[in-house]
């Protein structure tokens, strides 16, 4: 599955997760010659994340994993296609950089440790699928700096790739469907999980049970994460914040808070002894990539900046795919779907075939799904409410809510971007990517407004999408041709 790279190819995949899996396999499939770059060291992505080594020296366990048995499909068929030389599968590498020129695509990797060799330059590839796939949206609270405070996905990653607690007596708060099966992982792993906390209301889901019947399997899913939580006999509560996080050293509690229909917090709250601190505000797409090529984007219901796609998955750029949370959240299914034809439209193959109708009728139904999950579970408008001046915003520079207010009341600044320069928000190793979006939800809170796409994109966009070694910069001298 390790094929060394060749000088060019026809369609490059980056990311290996379930958009880019499929998109891969199918390009593969329709004759083409196809290089997949993932920074993990196996496929499957954050969704379908395994431990490094199989458990015991045996086989992987899927249990309890949505979706496994797509999985083991899409991996046989990745190592069927690299085994008849289709595919180079390319493993450990981080893309940072793409660009293009007269012949297609140029991309930059950089393993992502020792051990992984070195691409012998950038690769090559006449088309580009990208599957980056997204990460864990955060919010600010006071407390959360404090070991034991984890974002939801976090928490899961670590309890499915090197199947570890992060504590012993746990919360999960925030709002999604997301929340219950970390929840209910952790219970089933031996955590106590003190509740699941939801800031929104499951009766929001009734304005839009049309989308819901669409997509069956996920109210399946739904209910056995139910069951899962009522076994472990976890509370589940509605319209309910953690609004502090308690503690010197590390978490020692949380203050449990109640929101009024509008999703301001109420006075008072209660605290509840715990050491972890599980918290899902959603997720956020990982767009570095995109916009380093100038893809055009838009605002999802959900309020992230997603990449534009046509029926066929291509962006406004010529050769130019995105597939999976790039798009817009919606989960593992969806990105097969979207994958698949991004596959075949990258490879040349017809999209006006039954099959790639079915296709965009899949898409439709998850699409609409996930349009009706973001608006049933929003961000509770009152969430900066909880906030108090010496809150942190930016964790990586230190930036605490007090100074950004101050960058708006004293120094007249309007939007993310004027905030960023005059309080460092986002230039810290993150480069953004965990106070982006609540530094452009405070600065709108401020002002008046809702995030502007404009105002998203100046938090979303890199010069380089993932930090680099200055080595690596040295060796890429002709990125820097001399004047």
């Amino acid at each position: 599955m390790n094929a060394p790279p060749e000088p060019g190819y026809d369609v490059a995949v980056v990311g290996a997760g379930p958009a880019g899996l499929a998109a891969a396999v199918t390009a593969a499939a329709r004759g083409r010659a196809v290089l997949l770059l993932d920074a993990a060291d196996r496929p499957g992505g954050q969704f379908w994340r395994h431990p490094p080594t199989p458990p015991d020296g045996g086989g992987e366990d899927g249990h309890g994993r949505s979706g496994w048995g797509t999985f083991t499909a899409l991996r046989r068929a990745l190592r069927d296609h690299a085994g008849r030389g289709r595919l180079a599968y390319r493993p450990g590498q981080q893309v940072w950089l793409v660009t293009r020129d007269e012949d297609g695509f140029l991309i930059e990797t950089t393993p992502t440790h020792d051990g992984v060799e070195p691409l012998p330059g950038p690769a090559r590839a006449r088309r580009l699928v990208l599957a980056p796939g997204g990460g864990d949206r955060h919010l600010p609270v006071p407390g959360w700096t404090l070991p034991g405070v984890m974002a939801a996905g976090g928490a899961q990653a670590l309890l499915k790739g090197q199947r570890t607690l992060a504590g012993r007596r746990a919360v999960v708060a925030g709002t999604g469907p997301f929340l219950l099966p970390v929840a209910a992982g952790l219970a089933e792993a031996g955590a106590e999980v003190v509740g699941v906390w939801e800031a929104g209301s499951p009766l929001a889901w009734t304005r839009h049970l049309p989308a819901v019947a669409r997509v069956p399997a996920k109210l399946a899913e739904g209910a056995g994460y139910a069951a899962a939580l009522a076994r472990h006999r976890v509370p589940y509560r509605t319209r309910t914040v953690v609004s502090a996080v308690l503690g010197e050293d590390r978490v020692r509690a949380v203050r449990r808070t109640s929101l009024d229909a509008t999703g301001t917090p109420r006075p008072g709250g209660t605290e509840v002894p715990v050491d972890l601190v599980a918290l899902g505000w959603g997720f956020t797409p990982s767009l570095e990539l995109p916009l380093q090529l100038g893809a055009a984007t838009r605002v999802d219901a959900d309020g992230s900046l997603v990449a534009a796609v046509d029926a066929d998955q291509r962006t406004d750029v010529p050769g130019l795919y995105a597939a999976g949370e790039a798009t817009g959240v919606g989960g593992a299914a969806l990105g097969v779907a979207e994958g698949t034809l991004a596959g075949l439209a990258a490879a040349g193959a017809a999209t006006d075939t039954a099959p790639a109708r079915r296709l965009r009728a899949t898409i439709r139904a998850h699409r609409a799904f996930a349009r009706a999950m973001h608006l049933a579970h929003p961000v509770p408008a009152g969430w900066t409410r909880w906030l108090t001046d010496d809150t942190v915003v930016c964790r990586c520079e230190e930036v605490k809510c007090a100074a950004v207010r101050a960058a708006h009341d004293e120094l007249a600044a309007g939007d993310a971007r004027t905030v960023k320069m005059l309080t460092r928000t986002g230039m810290g190793w993150c480069q953004g990517r965990m106070c982006g979006f609540a530094t452009a939800a405070l600065t709108a809170e401020l002002t008046g407004h809702r995030p502007a796409e404009a105002e998203l994109r100046s938090t979303a966009s890199r010069p380089l999408a993932a930090p680099v070694p200055l080595c690596e910069l040295a060796r890429e001298a002709r990125l820097f041709p001399s004047t």
